[in-house]
Formats: C-alpha cells, sequence, structure tokens
C-alpha cells in the first residue's frame, strides 16, 4: 500500500511518520502531483499558520490537487482546519472541503488548548474499536465548528468538530501521532478504510 503525506510549510510531519512506523507502515513525504494521485491513502498534518500554509498549497496547486482526490484523505489539526470553508485565523479562505467554519477560541480559556481532552460521539469508520469517549492529545487555538459533517465532538469552553467527515475526506483536530493506543487505532481504521 502507497501512503503519501502531503509536504507544505506545516510542522508535524516527523511524528506522523514516527506514529506510522510504530503500526508498521511507511509512508512518502511528498508535494508532488503524481505520487499523491497515485497513493492509496494521503495524510494532510500540521501544525501552523492558516494563512501562510494556504498560500503555500496556492502557489504549488495543491489546492485544487487536495480537492480532487478520490482515495481516503486524513486531515490533521490545521490540515483538517484548511478542509474547512474559511479560518478566523488570518481571515484566511479554506479549502471548503466542509461546510463549516474555524473560529479562535475566546473567553477566559487558556489557549491554546494543549493536553488531553474527552471526544464523545466518534463515528465509524475512524472510531471503530476505539472505547466511547477517548481521551485524545490536543494543542489548538482554533476549532471547527459543529456542523453537519461533525464525525466527534469535543468541548472546550464551546462544544466543537473534533472530527469530520465528508465521503472520501476525514479529519481530526487533536494529534493521532500523540494520542497513544487510541491515536494508533484511529491511524489503522484509516489505513484499512
Amino acid at each position: 500500500m502507497k501512503l503519501a503525506i502531503i509536504k507544505y510549510n506545516a510542522g508535524n510531519i516527523q511524528s506522523v511518520l514516527y506514529a506510522l512506523e510504530r503500526i508498521g507502515m511507511e509512508a512518502v513525504v511528498t508535494d508532488d502531483h503524481a505520487e499523491l494521485l497515485s497513493a492509496d491513502k494521503v495524510i494532510f498534518p500540521g501544525v501552523g499558520e492558516a494563512s501562510s500554509a494556504m498560500n503555500y498549497l496556492k502557489e504549488r496547486e495543491l489546492d485544487t490537487l487536495i480537492k480532487s482526490l478520490t482515495q481516503p484523505v486524513l486531515g490533521i489539526c490545521l490540515g483538517m482546519q484548511l478542509m474547512c470553508t474559511h479560518s478566523e485565523e488570518n481571515d484566511s479562505e479554506c479549502l471548503g472541503i466542509f461546510d463549516t467554519e474555524v473560529k479562535k477560541f475566546t473567553g477566559q480559556l487558556k489557549i491554546p488548548q494543549i493536553g488531553w481532552n474527552l471526544v464523545q460521539e466518534g463515528k465509524e469508520p475512524l472510531f471503530t474499536g476505539i472505547q466511547q469517549d477517548p481521551y485524545c492529545y490536543f494543542v489548538h487555538s482554533y476549532y471547527a465548528a459543529l456542523c453537519e459533517e461533525t464525525a466527534a465532538v469535543t468541548e472546550y469552553g464551546v462544544r466543537f468538530s473534533s472530527a469530520l467527515q465528508k465521503g472520501n475526506f476525514y479529519g481530526v483536530q487533536f494529534h493521532p501521532e500523540k494520542s497513544a493506543i487510541i491515536g494508533e487505532q484511529l491511524l489503522k481504521n484509516f489505513i484499512h478504510l
């Protein structure tokens, strides 16, 4: 099986590679269109800032490529946020795969949210074989609002989408690569789709 990780100017790719290694999978890190199109599964990770990430994707025409992919695609953290319609982070137009807005946490909350939090209402296939209401590891200042494509819900001052799914596109706000056995199972579920 050919697994590809989208290369763009966002961090955490190395930790995703290590997590895949732990479950016996290798992946190629690439921004080459042909490589991404021929992959069986594509992972779109990211830690960083929305507008500069979108600029990088547009410069390499990866924005249109990602939307055209027909194999399973998993967005992680910033990757998932970039798959939404718009982000409040520097007023960024995003890919528009998921029909929801990305908003900044407000109020008295400690921002960013860093650490373990409850993931509820997790839907199959991503959450198959995962205990109900697991704790997963989050690091983020922005969140995807609840919508029809919400596939799991987490609360941090506000209830938000901790997972999204639409057709062959999946997204998680938490970091499966840092979420121990739960994260490993979720990555296995994605790989076996």
